[in-house]
């Protein structure tokens, strides 16, 4: 189910439990120290016709806190995330392929859009979610740059066809918002609601 983290070489137990495949979120929990075990779970990642991207990230957060609960059966908190790009209120999703991807770039340059990222924590019974919305304006992107940037095998599997922790980061002219939301977790929501499970980032050593 994963690992838990090393402290002076003994190996301590997991605090939490993400219910994930996501690298990036694997990458963000272990910047914060946190010591966690991993579950991979399979939700539906459909919008509905009516529902708004705000409720879509939510409702997929907690489904995957949920079904990462049933999983696990334990008492250990869970997190669900999931990270959405928005342009003039829809869901790009993920690039079906190479056509697909230089579109999503096509439509991204020069224009501002919002990444809807939410997370949700499955702990004893309990269920909470947070969203977080951040907006981001892309420079221009040429069809060549395009056709670069699928080529250098980033834009697959990436909501919006970019990495803004990666090459796509040459894209983006501001951004307002969580940065960590857009690559996939927003930390400060994340932090809150571990919180709220008893679990606080950056303790002090003599209350671990």
């Amino acid at each position: 189910m994963g690992e838990s983290a090393r402290n002076d070489g003994a190996l301590l137990p997991a605090q939490l439990v993400l219910a994930s495949r996501s690298p990036r979120r694997r990458e963000l929990l272990t910047q914060c120290g946190l010591r966690f075990a991993v579950v991979d779970v399979d939700v539906e990642e459909y919008p509905g016709s009516a529902e708004s991207a705000a409720d879509y990230a939510c409702r997929v957060a907690l489904d995957k806190a949920r079904a990462g609960a049933r999983r696990v059966g334990r008492a250990l908190p869970v997190l669900g995330a999931d990270t959405d790009v928005v342009l003039d209120g829809e869901i790009l999703g993920k690039p079906r392929d190479r056509e697909h991807a230089l579109e999503l770039l096509s439509r991204l340059s020069g224009r501002s859009h919002q990444v809807y990222s939410a997370v949700a924590v499955a702990c004893s019974g309990r269920e909470a979610v947070r969203l977080s919305v951040t907006d981001v304006c892309f420079g221009p992107i040429s069809p060549q740059r395009a056709v670069a940037y699928w080529d250098s095998g980033e834009p697959a599997g990436k909501a919006g066809a970019y990495a803004i922790q990666g090459f796509g980061a040459v894209f983006v002219r501001e951004i307002r918002g969580s940065y960590s939301g857009v690559v996939g977790l927003p930390l400060f929501e994340t932090a809150e609601l571990l919180a709220e499970c008893g679990i606080e980032i950056l303790t002090p050593p003599a209350l671990r």
